[in-house]
């Protein structure tokens, strides 16, 4: 499989296990928290440029940066979760489907994540010839 095709299919991924993960939050969130629905305001046209980056934009430098900085912000949704737990991720109602699709979006952020630098990388060295 081409790297190209690979990091679009994994950012793709990616952002709908983010949509996943957001709807979660929203509906596990208490009044008055961001999560209960002012989150949506900016995660969406979040998601909205990462997709279209993706989608669009996948073998220039600019897609590239966009899904470097989508996969940072996928990748850091685990470790915020689990520092901002403290130790009680894994209770309430649905816990497997939540830690679950967290662990996902943290496996297929990162695979994008070395994807996306790879791609950056390798149109730097075309440049220079």
């Amino acid at each position: 499989m081409k790297p190209n095709l690979a990091l679009s299919i994994t950012s793709v991924l990616s952002i709908l296990l983010m949509t996943l993960h957001v709807t979660s939050d929203v509906l596990h969130a208490r009044l008055g928290n961001p999560e209960a629905g002012g989150l949506t305001f900016v995660i969406v046209p979040m998601l909205v440029v990462w997709l279209y980056g993706t989608l669009l934009l996948p073998d220039r430098r600019s897609g590239y940066v966009i899904m470097l900085v989508g996969s940072l912000l996928g990748l850091a949704m685990p470790v915020i979760h689990v520092m901002a737990a403290g130790g009680e991720l894994a209770k309430g109602s649905g816990p497997f489907l939540f830690v679950w699709t967290l662990h996902a979006l943290g496996v297929t952020s990162m695979f994008a994540l070395i994807l996306s630098v790879r791609g950056l990388w390798s149109l730097r060295r075309g440049q220079s010839r």
